[in-house]
């Protein structure tokens, strides 16, 4: 005897041989027809695109390699100068006004009403 998952009584049941070889309602794969073309133009293939990619600018990374690399003592989030340090000290100037406006707004919340 052969038996499936019942979905409805959530129990094993009895059933025929062809249920209990494609459970919960899957039926083997019927070939489809292929599906129509949604691009007007054909698409290139790999080998007539060619091997090399088009970049017009220079290549950084063996420079930014040499820069990060190096052990001069400053972190690395630091590395790259003036930028860097005004990313830094805005970002924490941001998160202590950010925290103390927090503490504020908590101590204003704590205060009684006044009626």
């Amino acid at each position: 005897m052969y038996y499936k998952f019942s979905g409805i009584t959530q129990k094993l049941t009895g059933s025929a041989p062809t249920a209990a070889y494609n459970p919960q309602g899957l039926r083997p794969v019927v070939p489809a027809e292929s599906p129509t073309m949604i691009f007007a133009s054909p698409t290139k293939v790999v080998s007539e695109a060619g091997s090399t990619a088009e970049y017009l600018g220079a290549n950084r990374v063996p420079d930014l390699q040499k820069l990060f690399q190096s052990s001069e003592g400053v972190p690395i989030h630091l590395k790259r100068g003036v930028p860097d340090r005004l990313l830094y000290r805005t970002t924490m100037a941001l998160t202590v006004g950010g925290a103390l406006y927090c503490m504020v707004a908590l101590y204003i919340a704590a205060q009684p009403a006044n009626k």
